[in-house]
């Protein structure tokens, strides 16, 4: 008895399921919208990117992109600049207490830091460039794929009538 009870749920509910799987729903013209897909404008925008930071976002018509490139560009170059600045003060007054030509004590702006305290301060301000400059690049980069992505996301279609 209880194996025809499992039996006959099993039959209802496949039945069920049956059932709501023949429906047919009627397709109108307006549901469905035609877009033209360039394929060309995932890499244009790419391209514009990579002339010029900032115009493959101008591009995709994302004009609030814009100013996050270059501040983020900005901002990698500035630090580029200034640990250079940093370092190569640093490595001149240690090559000028090397050849003897150093005021020493006297030196305002090097004067209270030791030899190797010049060492440390040259190689810290070299990392310090390098990795700017590596950040800088990988910022330029980054601006590159997120025009070329977005060129890409713009072309899929998420209208409602889906």
């Amino acid at each position: 008895m209880r194996k025809l009870h499992y039996i006959f749920i099993l039959t209802c509910l496949f039945l069920s399921f049956q059932g709501n799987a023949q429906e047919e729903m009627p397709l109108r013209a307006a549901d469905t919208v035609k877009t033209i897909i360039d394929p060309n404008a995932p890499a244009r925008a790419a391209f514009y990117s990579a002339l010029v930071p900032g115009l493959g976002q101008a591009y995709n018509k994302k004009y609030w992109k814009i100013p996050i490139v270059y501040i983020g560009l900005g901002v990698g170059i500035y630090s580029y600049t200034w640990n250079q600045k940093k370092y190569q003060g640093f490595r001149s007054e240690y090559k000028k207490r090397l050849a003897g030509t150093s005021l020493g004590v006297n030196d305002t702006k090097y004067g209270d830091f030791t030899d190797d305290q010049l060492i440390r301060g040259q190689k810290f301000h070299q990392r310090n460039r390098d990795l700017s400059a590596l950040i800088t690049a990988g910022i330029y980069i980054l601006n590159i794929i997120d025009a070329n992505v977005d060129a890409h996301l713009m072309q899929f279609n998420v209208n409602d009538n889906l």
